[in-house]
């Protein structure tokens, strides 16, 4: 494997942020910390910047990458890594890049989506998977379905969970609640009130809500790479096994009319809706429930 165990902070500060940056990065440490089994921490090149991995669980395991929503961090599965790891998965989570965490980029962004996408064929190069489960939650669902659909030797099965921008776009009044977010100034203050918002003000690990608002406020700009939802001919070369998780109060978008859109596009697919659980919550509300529906998914052998 050509990782190398991650060394100090990585990013580069503009001086001003480097107060806000020094407590973001503590919050990560301290958020990673909160996983329940040993975590390596890894270093991985590629040709646009390095990628952080947090990886765990048996080295010999069945590879599983997963990439966190938008500003969520690879620290977002600490309800999830045990269980997957203990359904014999080596998992390996992975910071986005352009996006609040411990992977940096040699230039402002990446240059649209095929970029991206070979940021993703360098990472797993660098990690020795000639392929890999992969699973994606928000942003990372749809970055996941367009690698998948990339690099379709790459993906033995395909997680996408409360996946944004695959099935159906946002609803309109999400769209407005987010864009006072965006608009300066930048404060952990405007983060915690959308994020307790949308949440309902509970099933959030208390870590990570903190590192979320301090990485919205002081990481460096993040311009994370978008694009459009894949069309309907494109999903019908999908040829990974797909499960396709909603949640089941999530305001980013309606859950049912995307779960009816999912089964059209993919009639093959696995597509249900977690009772109980918001959009920023799916992973934490109810851990014990999408962990079981996630390791059955994955299991060896299953058709």
């Amino acid at each position: 494997m050509s990782a190398r165990p991650a060394a100090g902070p990585t990013p580069s500060p503009d001086p001003d942020s480097a107060p806000s940056l020094d407590a973001f990065l503590a919050a990560y440490d301290e958020a990673l910390a909160r996983w329940p089994l040993p975590v390596e921490a890894l270093t991985v090149p590629t040709p646009y910047g390095t990628a952080r991995v947090n990886a765990c669980g048996p080295r010999d395991g069945r590879p599983l990458v997963l990439l966190p929503g938008g500003g969520a961090t690879a620290t977002c599965w600490t309800a999830n890594a045990a269980a997957l790891a203990a359904a014999g998965h080596r998992v390996l989570a992975v910071d986005l890049p352009g996006d609040p965490g411990r992977s940096t980029l040699d230039h402002p962004r990446l240059d649209g989506l095929p970029a991206l996408l070979g940021w993703l064929d360098a990472v797993l190069d660098a990690l020795d998977l000639p392929a890999t489960d992969l699973a994606g939650h928000s942003y990372g669902g749809w970055i996941a379905l367009r690698y998948a659909l990339h690099a379709p030797a790459r993906v033995h099965r395909l997680a996408l969970l409360d996946p944004t921008q695959c099935f159906a776009g946002y609803r309109p009044g999400y769209l407005l609640r987010v864009l006072p977010l965006l608009l300066p100034p930048r404060t952990a203050a405007k983060a915690l009130a959308y994020l307790d918002r949308e949440s309902g003000g509970s099933g959030l690990d208390p870590a990570w809500r903190e590192l979320y608002a301090l990485g919205f406020a002081g990481f460096p700009a993040a311009r994370p790479v978008t694009g459009r939802r894949p069309s309907a001919a494109e999903l019908r070369t999908l040829a990974a096994p797909t499960l396709v998780l909603l949640a089941d109060r999530s305001r980013a978008h309606d859950s049912r009319a995307v779960a009816a859109r999912a089964r059209r596009a993919l009639p093959g697919a696995t597509v249900g809706i977690l009772p109980d659980t918001s959009h920023h919550t799916l992973l934490s509300a109810h851990p014990e429930a999408l962990n079981r529906r996630l390791t059955e998914f994955l299991a060896p052998g299953r058709p």
